[in-house]
């Protein structure tokens, strides 16, 4: 099984286990970090699930689409790595994927 590993907001990294054909905010949720809101349970209709993504990685994810790049936008935390994890499926090709949990808007 692909390993992700999520910082949290007070700077913890754990590494947990997902299964490919979930979504990485699946993947997060199922691990049981509970400060990853993801209201819409991945609807793609609110921005409950931002993370930033390790810039080593942003080569091997999916392009971002319109909406998923305005909802980011209506974030006063977007940065350059940020994604809505709902929007990342999670994998073999991103084996030991990192991200951080966005602040809460």
């Amino acid at each position: 099984m692909p390993e992700l590993h999520v910082t949290t907001r007070g700077g913890d990294t754990k590494t947990v286990r997902g299964r490919s054909g979930m979504s990485t905010m699946e993947v997060i949720r199922e691990a049981g970090f509970d400060e990853l809101m993801a209201l819409c349970g991945g609807e793609l209709c609110c921005a409950t699930c931002h993370v930033y993504v390790d810039p080593a990685f942003a080569g091997r994810l999916p392009a971002m689409s319109e909406d998923e790049d305005e909802l980011l936008d209506s974030s006063e935390h977007r940065e350059p790595g940020s994604r809505l994890s709902c929007q990342l499926p999670f994998g073999d090709d991103l084996d030991e994927l990192r991200v951080t949990i966005a602040p809460e808007d």
